[in-house]
């Protein structure tokens, strides 16, 4: 079903990768892109489990648009290990702007596809999604 805002359509393996994030803890975050061909958006890359903070940053490009889901594992004052599931919306000021504006308009319809986000983020730079601005979400 295509949204009507952007006319972008969410590939099913999109809500398939997040189930097993969600349910079953297969991967540490994904990365997600829309294909304006194809009107869709799609899963561009999957982390595994064993991978951090620093290779997720890394698979977000520094000119483009993505969407992210990061599963963020930390432990409590308490030291009780939790997790919190981010959705980010990563838009850099040197992406071009038509892409912003369909990311933008996309991401709400996108974000309801993906039940279970805990905690959103929207960052333009590097610093606004910094493992501290996750830590600080995450309490």
């Amino acid at each position: 079903m295509a949204n009507a805002a952007s006319g972008m359509a969410v590939h099913d393996d999109c809500k398939l990768k997040f189930m097993e994030l969600k349910a079953k803890r297969t991967h540490r975050f994904i990365v997600y892109k829309i294909e304006e061909k194809q009107k869709q958006v799609i899963v561009e890359k999957l982390g595994e489990p064993a991978q951090g903070y620093e290779d997720f940053t890394a698979c977000l490009p520094a000119d483009e648009c993505r969407y992210a889901v990061y599963d963020f594992e930390y432990l409590t004052e308490e030291n009780v290990p939790k997790s919190r599931i981010f959705f980010i919306g990563w838009s850099p000021d040197t992406a071009r702007v038509r892409s912003k504006m369909i990311y933008a308009s996309t991401k709400e319809r996108f974000k309801r596809e993906l039940d279970g986000i805990q905690i959103e983020l929207q960052a333009t730079d590097p610093t606004e999604m910094g493992l501290d601005v996750f830590k600080s979400r995450a309490n």
